[in-house]
């Protein structure tokens, strides 16, 4: 399907080169996209609808095809191999609080064991490729995958979500909570 002048429908995040930092090398083999930097390799299997070439220390991202699906994968792939970028170099970090009155969060050996109001503990398993802290309640999840380190801490935040009366629950620790007003006697 096509829509007249494919310019008009360029991705902004997509036509920008990607620059490859120092200390970084990207290697490009059928579809798969190699990232390794200092703080490791991360990979990633791209869409056939988008090409991807290394030229000169920088990345150029482009759709093979032009249809709607490969305009919407090319912002994404761009923002991607640049977040993988970042990564090997920055660790990602997302924190997270544990609040109410009996709720607390412990390190057993590498995983999480949580007291959340359940008759029973809860206790969640860290992947290999993440950090993750505990002190007074506040959790830390760190990594060089930044896709990584978001899922992990929303599954984390899924296991009790802050309640609207009294805030009780898993939040980011820059997360707003909207809070509600209790019934009212007459």
């Amino acid at each position: 399907m096509r829509f007249g002048n494919s310019e008009i429908y360029m991705s902004r995040i997509g036509k920008k080169p990607i620059e490859i930092p120092e200390k970084t090398e990207v290697q490009v083999t059928d579809k798969v996209i190699t990232v390794k930097g200092p703080l490791g390799s991360l990979e990633q299997v791209t869409h056939p609808s988008v090409k991807v070439e290394v030229k000169d220390k920088e990345i150029l991202v482009s759709s093979s095809v032009d249809t709607i699906e490969a305009r919407a994968l090319w912002g994404t792939y761009a923002s991607i191999i640049g977040n993988m970028i970042q990564g090997v170099h920055t660790p990602f970090e997302k924190k997270l609080s544990v609040e109410g009155v009996g709720f607390k969060v412990d390190m057993k050996g590498r995983d999480l064991l949580f007291a959340l109001g359940f008759s029973h503990p809860v206790e969640v398993v860290v992947p290999e490729d993440l950090t993750v802290t505990t002190e007074k309640n506040v959790i830390t999840v760190s990594g060089i995958s930044k896709h990584a380190v978001g899922q992990f801490a929303a599954n984390i935040r899924k296991l009790k979500k802050p309640e609207p009366y009294k805030g009780k629950g898993i939040r980011y620790t820059d997360e707003v909570v909207r809070r509600k007003e209790g019934k009212k006697s007459v």
